[in-house]
């Protein structure tokens, strides 16, 4: 490929070297593109990344040597004196290498309706509504978010809830090249603030929520630049859906260049949720409600609570957005689900057991109010929070549980390089902030166990904080660890 076509909108300049000699980008041709400097071969484009641990930058000579045909950088770099190799200078890596990448896999993005999901909760379980909805409709979509990739029938881990601009324009080649038509993805605050979704324009953005979380070194100086870095994908989407009802969306929106829409349970918004009726069975909990504006339906969602419609709410204002009917939505609606958000696990006809990703207070707090709302018997919540992250979490955490759990069992998450006991200590702490009840059993499997065995009629069990994680990270090594498995190895060994 040539140079000048990898460039194209890009504003930059092009010089032999170091010297200031201008080189013409329509005479070099580029065999491939990287941004590792393991990958560096003759011919290719290396674009330096700086990032918080390694600068690219500061592998210029290295790419020299194994004869790249051109850089790109923002900043001064050492060659040698008599190099040949192009540099392409920019004001920022990151923000060309989304439009280097764009145009190295022949802009997948043009192929695909694109549909780009922000906010604080709710971005996963939205995805997965949204990619229901439209293949009961007869498309084939794509996903990318923070438990995986799905191009076709391949299911690849995720890394990064949004991944850096070149695998993410990889991921949609290969949705291209497999005959998908659309592309659901999470769009995190960070991939907004790295420019990882740049290089095209989305065709429908969506806003969820926002309170404080990702704020501190490497993520948010504060609340405001978490808010304008979500902010930023409607600026960069032809048609924004938004929660109406969030305080901080008309913040949010402010600047857009996108046709606006709104959805919620309050007057005013487009797509209105009203007639609300919560379904509640042993190990089956969820809601009916009706919608009013955007679309005229009767629904059903298998999962509990108001946040649960409002995700529905997004999933069909988008759905509608593209045509589908209220004959093609409905049942997408009911059969939806989304590992380790809200999954109910069968184990009793007594009792309802749930897992869930809930691994912050806000999260913790939202989930278990939600399902105050089901009167259950007891409300038990089995949790545990992540070594070699901020204290004030497990306090936050320890003391949301003590206020809206009947009892807790405190437990062991992924201590990382921390003793379990001492990251326990700490949520105790914020639980006797309050009067709940409490126990702590530091192996996970046994917290499980015993929630289980001391299961009551009518109670609701959450296990809160892996979700869809089927390992836990203990000095280093990842160890596997379902919650499913741990659960079904439990009801096995009872029997």
């Amino acid at each position: 490929m040539i140079l000048s076509k990898l460039l194209e909108g890009l504003n930059c300049e092009v010089t032999l070297g170091n010297s200031k000699t201008p080189v013409n980008p329509e005479e070099i041709e580029i065999t491939e593109v990287v941004n590792d400097n393991r990958k560096i071969s003759e011919g290719s484009l290396f674009i330096c990344i700086k990032g918080a641990n390694f600068d690219g930058h500061s592998c210029s000579l290295e790419a020299a040597e194994k004869k790249a045909a051109a850089i790109v950088v923002e900043a001064d770099v050492e060659l040698p004196s008599d190099s040949q190799i192009a540099v392409v200078r920019v004001e920022n890596t990151r923000y060309a290498m989304a439009f280097i990448s764009a145009a190295y896999f022949d802009h997948p993005a043009s192929k695909l309706k694109t549909i780009g999901i922000t906010g604080t909760k709710g971005k996963t379980t939205t995805t997965y509504l949204i990619r229901s909805m439209l293949e009961n409709a007869g498309h084939k979509v794509g996903l990318i978010g923070t438990i995986e990739v799905i191009i076709g029938d391949k299911h690849i881990h995720a890394e990064n809830t949004t991944p850096e601009s070149f695998t993410l324009q990889q991921h949609m080649a290969e949705m291209v090249e497999a005959g998908c038509d659309s592309v659901v993805m999470e769009v995190s605050s960070q991939g907004l603030m790295l420019h990882r979704s740049q290089g095209f324009i989305f065709d429908i953005g969506i806003f969820t929520n926002i309170e404080p979380d990702h704020i501190g070194p490497n993520e948010h100086k504060d609340f405001e630049d978490y808010m304008h870095c979500k902010g930023l994908l409607f600026k960069q989407c032809k048609v924004g859906i938004c929660n109406g009802d969030d305080i901080h969306t008309e913040d949010i929106l402010e600047g857009h260049t996108c046709e606006a829409m709104t959805y919620g349970f309050n007057e005013g918004v487009d797509l209105r949720a009203i007639n609300l009726a919560y379904i509640k069975n042993p190990g089956d909990l969820g809601v009916f409600f009706d919608t009013d504006g955007l679309i005229n339906m009767h629904c059903e969602i298998r999962t509990p609570g108001k946040f649960s419609v409002y995700n529905a709410l997004c999933a069909i204002a988008v759905a509608r957005q593209l045509g589908c009917t209220a004959e093609e939505i409905a049942p997408a609606l009911k059969e939806a689900k989304v590992k380790g958000r809200i999954e109910m696990v069968k184990v009793s006809d007594d009792f309802t057991l749930m897992i869930d990703y809930a691994h912050n207070a806000m999260a913790l707090k939202s989930l278990l109010s939600t399902l105050r709302d089901y009167h259950p018997n007891r409300l038990i919540s089995v949790f545990g929070c992540g070594g070699n992250r901020s204290k004030l979490r497990r306090f936050e955490m320890g003391e949301v549980s003590g206020k809206y759990a009947d009892f807790t069992i405190i437990t062991s998450d992924n201590p990382r390089f921390e003793e379990p006991e001492d990251i326990m200590n700490d949520i105790e702490t914020g639980m006797k902030k309050t009067d709940g009840k409490y126990i702590k059993i530091t192996d996970r499997k046994e917290a499980i166990r015993y929630a289980i065995d001391h299961g009551e009629q009518g109670d609701i069990i959450v296990l809160a904080g892996k979700g869809h994680e089927d390992y836990q990270e203990i000095k280093g090594v990842k160890y596997p660890m379902d919650e499913r498995v741990i659960i079904q190895e439990i009801l096995d060994e009872r029997k």
